[in-house]
């Protein structure tokens, strides 16, 4: 991090990198293994669903370095579908990073983190737990952005680390390892193609989300048109990496009915690994290692919405900024939307919920990869998507057919099933989207009222 002229601190790409690693190693890849259990208990379907997962991820960075590099501005989808389609699908995507993007996920990270505390020590109140540590993180963030970016280094280190030790031992230390021989044998590509294999991609594309983290602080780095198309590819990679490896050693050191089902499976395969003792002592640092994803999505949700505050006058207070450079009014505005998601309490819902509205922005974001080359043909591109037309395609056809089947599964069980009384997902998802052009169109109102005065 250096800092320029301006008395502004800029990240470099070790901190940007840092962001996006935080980002994206969180909830996910501690949690979404038991709910991928309910669909399929192959070895090998479960690994290709991971390795699937960082392909998209991959394909996803490579077009958002693109973007990013061409429009170089905070923000990320919001600023991206903004200049590319419409002010108005660009600010319902920043509405849904405000609400979904980043207060959603850091409530689950709050929530798992506090699931994992109570499991070891009872006496702690998960709810309690959860919002403290929502408000110490939060606080930090609000008081200095250069004080935030030191912390950000100092846990994405830590976390690392942690897992390379967890993956050594989970390959050397279990007396009674599960046979994975079955697995190959039973394997069918059919699987691939199954109701449940698309359900559990949702999950994976969850624990992957954050692959475009540095795209939302473009502001923040210095020299945003070389450093974020780095940041992304580089953090993409090592993140796929340590996914395939921590999923095979939770799957080699850990019975699978023991994992089905269940949120702490971090906990669960550190106990059986280590043992109740030595997997309590992993289990805590695995809890600690959440406070650095939320760390980095405190940072860098209210970056939209700051940007969000420049360019809309009924939410310009979110664009204001404290001595120290922190957008102290979107971070606090996002603590509280945080913890009344803590309070609901409904970690899968919650899960699904925010997975169906990022992918269909990403989404949008990809296929804008197409229209702005054809809008701005002569726009400068420091850098351009590897693999181009194949890799956004391949990232469009996967998140496409992942969203189809997370409402077909909604669907299921709200008419078919009858497990739940509502397609709550797509409704709570659609219902982001009209509040995001409610607001808009208000917003266009009142400038319009002011304007005629």
């Amino acid at each position: 991090m250096i800092k320029n002229k301006c008395n502004t601190y800029k990240f470099g790409l070790v901190t940007a990198s840092a962001f996006v690693i935080a980002n994206m190693i969180g909830t996910g890849v501690f949690t979404s293994l038991g709910f991928q259990l309910m669909g399929t208990t192959n070895f090998v379907s479960i690994m290709l669903l991971w390795l699937l997962g960082g392909v998209i991820a991959l394909c996803g960075a490579l077009v958002y370095g693109e973007l990013g590099a061409a429009m170089p501005r905070s923000g990320g989808e919001y600023h991206y579908l903004r200049e590319i389609y419409h002010p108005m699908l660009g600010f319902m995507s920043g509405w849904a990073s405000l609400i979904v993007g980043f207060a959603a996920p850091v409530a689950l990270a709050c929530m798992a983190l506090s699931t994992y505390l109570y499991r070891m020590f009872p006496v702690l109140h998960p709810m309690a737990v959860a919002l403290c540590v929502l408000f110490l993180v939060t606080l930090i963030h609000a008081y200095d952005v250069r004080m935030g970016g030191a912390v950000q280094r100092i846990f994405t280190s830590f976390k690392v680390l942690v897992i390379l030790g967890f993956i050594v031992c989970g390959i050397c230390l279990p007396t009674a390892p599960q046979s994975i021989t079955s697995s190959l044998a039973d394997f069918s590509f059919s699987d691939v193609f199954s109701t449940g294999f698309a359900v559990s991609l949702v999950w994976v594309y969850y624990a992957y989300s954050g692959w475009n983290a540095s795209a939302y602080m473009a502001n923040e780095i210095r020299d945003p048109q070389r450093t974020i198309p780095r940041s992304l590819l580089i953090s993409t990679l090592i993140v796929t990496l340590l996914y395939l490896l921590l999923n095979a050693v939770f799957l080699y050191s850990t019975p699978v009915a023991a994992m089905t089902g269940q949120v702490e499976v971090g906990l669960i395969a550190a106990q059986s690994i280590f043992g109740l003792n030595g997997g309590r002592v992993m289990g805590l640092l695995i809890a600690l290692l959440l406070v650095s994803s939320i760390s980095s999505m405190v940072f860098l949700g209210p970056r939209v919405s700051q940007v969000m505050g420049e360019d809309t006058y009924i939410l310009r207070a979110l664009s204001k900024k404290s001595a120290k450079g922190t957008p102290y009014v979107a971070i606090w505005i996002q603590f509280i939307i945080s913890a009344l998601l803590i309070i609901t309490d409904s970690f899968e819902l919650v899960t699904k919920y925010t997975g169906i509205t990022l992918s269909f922005f990403a989404l949008l974001t990809v296929i804008g990869v197409f229209v702005h080359r054809h809008r701005f043909p002569q726009a400068e591109r420091p850098y351009r998507t590897w693999g181009y037309p194949v890799v956004p395609c391949v990232f469009i056809v996967l998140i496409l057919w992942s969203i189809i089947y997370l409402v077909c599964e909604d669907y299921t069980n709200t008419f078919v099933n009858d497990q739940q009384s509502a397609m709550w997902m797509s409704l709570m998802s659609l219902a982001t989207l009209l509040t995001g052009m409610g607001l808009y169109l208000l917003n266009r109102l009142v400038l319009h009222s002011k304007n005629k005065k």
